[in-house]
């Protein structure tokens, strides 16, 4: 990222660092930094974990595309990927959310921007915390610390949509 495509916002008490690597997002959401801090963070306390730092970047299809390529071998957006940190002493590491894509499943899953945005933000905050979805276990436990950060926003259970979207939970 360019500096002059890229905004950063100061960095919070939680160590919640937001990057508008994609201007979009801006004119997509109302106040999407905040937002996205505020998720972060709730996240951080449900796992006991406000100390911890980490980055969050609100980019584009192409970027995460790119990175996408790179890391996981997929020429393709994704809605979010997590990059944990190899040196904890620098953070917990980076999450990088695809504006295009987070936009298109909220609205193909009927769902509202901001709390489509929610989800993925807590899913990633997550992974950078250890917790995976791989295993039934693991995924149930993941799930359910989604749902009790979603909740504090009064947000739905993303894992349960009205049958009429053709959205189903991986």
């Amino acid at each position: 990222m360019s500096a002059d495509r890229q905004s950063r916002s100061p960095r919070a008490r939680s160590g919640v660092t937001i990057v508008v690597a994609d201007p979009a997002w801006r004119r997509a959401l109302p106040r999407p930094v905040g937002w996205v801090r505020e998720v972060a963070q709730a996240t951080l306390a449900a796992a006991g974990r406000m100390q911890d730092r980490l980055t969050v970047a609100l980019a584009d299809d192409q970027a995460v595309r790119v990175l996408n390529a790179r890391y996981r071998g997929q020429d393709k957006p994704t809605n979010v990927l997590s990059f944990p940190s190899t040196d904890l002493a620098e953070g917990l590491g980076d999450i990088i959310l695809a504006r295009q894509t987070v936009l298109a499943e909220a609205s193909r899953q009927g769902k509202p921007n901001a709390h489509h945005l929610a989800h993925l933000v807590a899913h990633g905050v997550l992974h950078l915390l250890g917790h995976d979805h791989a295993r039934a276990g693991a995924a149930a436990r993941m799930e359910r610390l989604e749902r009790r950060v979603l909740a504090g926003f009064a947000i739905p259970d993303p894992y349960r949509l009205p049958a009429r979207t053709g959205w189903r939970a991986a």
